[in-house]
């Protein structure tokens, strides 16, 4: 459900609870064909307990670009 709101241009924000703990390799939030969506963490809290409550928001596009080598 998520995904398809993502892929469909309506979330605009984000609000994740990241819980430090560790089961195996854990799942995966998005599979591997989760459109490309930027982004940025507008604000992170760090509870007593150790959870994170991180607030990101929409950065619009998502930017790629070339990589180059430079010559010595």
């Amino acid at each position: 459900m998520l995904r398809a709101l993502i892929a469909a241009g309506l979330v605009d924000e984000l609000r994740l609870q990241v819980h430090p703990i560790v089961l195996g390799r854990g799942r995966r939030l998005f599979g591997d064909d989760a459109p490309a969506c930027a982004f940025t963490l507008a604000e992170s809290v760090r509870t007593p307990g150790g959870v994170l409550l991180n607030r990101y928001l929409r950065a619009g596009a998502v930017g790629t670009g070339a990589v180059g080598y430079r010559r010595a």
